[in-house]
């Protein structure tokens, strides 16, 4: 026997759907389309109104939204528009309406968008509202919007229907409002501080500027393997090179790894470069860029992350990895100088590493991931990586298997990656050689070669200073939302078929 996999919940759209399309033909039929409406003059928007009542009592307004509640009560109805800004009460009558546009308003459905005409008044349980002298049908919706607290409760439908996601649950709108604010509080605050926003490709010849997976693909007409960019860190250090000696992008990312709640294969970064500055400077750049953003969005420094208490205030804590790892664990790396002694302390506390990943260097990262990073809660620089991570950075004076590197972790997370910029040609070489060594070896997340980089390097980079910060994580923080998809419009998914 076969059974019948049609979702009951699915049968009755389709009945409902059926039904609204009958009344959508009855209305073309009459002369009525909708769909040949193409603009609407409305003055007003609901909050306003709300908010500044005493200016709007008695006056005409025209507002433009969607249907989200209805009732119908014989020759007078009630019902709440939800516009751009938030939602408002209607008075609508059969008086002020006259016979046949009352009996056709009657048959507009919750989800229909319309104009409306009319006076602003307070009814009497004191609520603010529009009584109606005109409504207009801007657009039929097909499709009846699921109930707030049943229908859109699945995590995985809200984000593959955002469009619906954000009609029936307003505060989710609220968030990617805080998002638009941070974005342009970055921006203002990086203008401030003298940087140059540039745009640089998307597209790549070469999969370099960061350890990570590419995406691959094909130009037709130049015949050739092309690569979604992992980082934008090359070419704004040429840009340094040419002479613009602050610069900054904000821009989509991509690398074909994971996903999880931290992760989306493209995802917003910002990096910024400044010339005759270093990883120190860079520090204090980002701890201000941080809280202020914090300050200017949120109006505080303190805020709270899942229920956990974050102090963004400066000055944040400044610690290596090496202490940071003795701190944890008790394992002191600064005794510990051969790849072989790395191994055997890396078995003896249970740290897996890959086989073409292990180096003192590697294990020393390893340790970091497993032991530290999950404890580092309050705002905090890890500096001074191993060489062997770090194929971009220069190192440090007086220990060379050392870079000037640090990333930042808040709540657990690492939130940006720093360096004294590599400007030794030579060095930056060599060390490329090495990246393609490891992928010819099997390291997916290698780096290839760029001459051309080293190329710019030879005409002369001065010390510069720079930093790679993901954005949607810093949103992430601000607006205390668990996973990266609550903060992007259209997150990642699987096709359903």
């Amino acid at each position: 026997m076969i059974e019948n996999n049609i979702d009951e919940q699915e049968v009755d759209v389709n009945n409902l759907m059926k039904i609204r399309k009958e009344k959508l033909y009855e209305l073309q039929k009459n002369g009525k389309n909708p769909f040949e409406i193409t603009k609407y003059d409305r003055t007003e928007f609901s909050q306003d109104i709300k908010d500044n009542y005493e200016n709007y009592e008695g006056k005409d307004v025209s507002i433009a939204g969607r249907i989200m509640a209805k009732r119908i009560m014989g020759k007078a109805s009630f019902c709440t528009i939800q516009d751009s800004r938030g939602k408002i009460q209607s008075y609508v009558s059969i008086n002020d309406l006259g016979e046949e546009s009352y009996k056709e308003f009657k048959t507009y459905d919750i989800g229909d968008i319309i104009g409306l005409k009319g006076f602003v008044f307070k009814t009497k349980t004191e609520e603010i509202s529009i009584h109606a002298k005109e409504v207009v049908l801007l657009c039929k919706s097909l499709r009846p919007l699921p109930e707030k607290f049943h229908g859109l409760k699945d995590m995985d439908l809200r984000y593959r229907q955002r469009y619906v996601d954000l009609i029936v649950n307003p505060e989710v709108k609220q968030t990617f409002i805080l998002r638009s604010k941070i974005m342009k509080e970055i921006r203002k605050f990086m203008e401030e501080k003298g940087y140059m926003e540039v745009e640089t490709p998307t597209l790549t010849t070469v999969a370099t500027g960061d350890a990570a997976r590419p995406f691959i693909t094909h130009h037709n007409t130049l015949d050739i393997q092309m690569y979604l960019r992992i980082a934008p860190e090359l070419n704004l250090k040429r840009l340094i090179v040419g002479g613009i000696d602050k610069v900054f992008e904000i821009g989509k990312n991509f690398r074909n790894e994971g996903m999880d709640i931290k992760h989306n294969p493209e995802f917003t970064n910002i990096e910024w470069y400044s010339a005759y500055e270093d990883y120190y400077d860079m520090m204090n750049i980002t701890e201000e860029l941080v809280s202020t953003v914090a300050k200017n969005v949120l109006g505080t420094t303190k805020i709270t992350y899942q229920g956990v208490d974050i102090d963004l205030t400066p000055h944040w804590r400044r610690v290596t990895m090496i202490d940071a790892i003795k701190e944890v664990t008790g394992v002191d790396f600064n005794t510990i100088k051969t790849d072989e002694e790395a191994q055997k302390i890396a078995k003896e506390k249970g740290v897996e590493y890959e086989e073409i990943k292990n180096t003192r260097g590697h294990i020393i990262n390893e340790f970091f991931e497993t032991f530290v990073e999950e404890t580092l809660i309050q705002p905090t620089f890890i500096m001074d990586y191993p060489v062997e991570i770090s194929p971009l950075t220069k190192r440090k004076k007086d220990v060379p298997e050392l870079v000037e590197r640090f990333e930042l972790f808040i709540g657990g997370r690492e939130y940006g990656n720093a360096y004294s910029e590599l400007n030794d040609p030579i060095d930056q070489y060599e060390r490329f050689l090495k990246q393609v060594e490891a992928k010819e070896k099997g390291d997916e997340e290698a780096g290839g070669m760029d001459e051309d980089f080293v190329n710019a390097l030879e005409i002369g980079l001065p010390p510069t200073g720079g930093v790679g910060m993901g954005l949607d994580r810093l949103i992430m923080l601000l607006t205390d939302s668990i996973s990266i998809r609550d903060v992007l419009f259209f997150p990642t998914m699987k096709p359903l078929n």
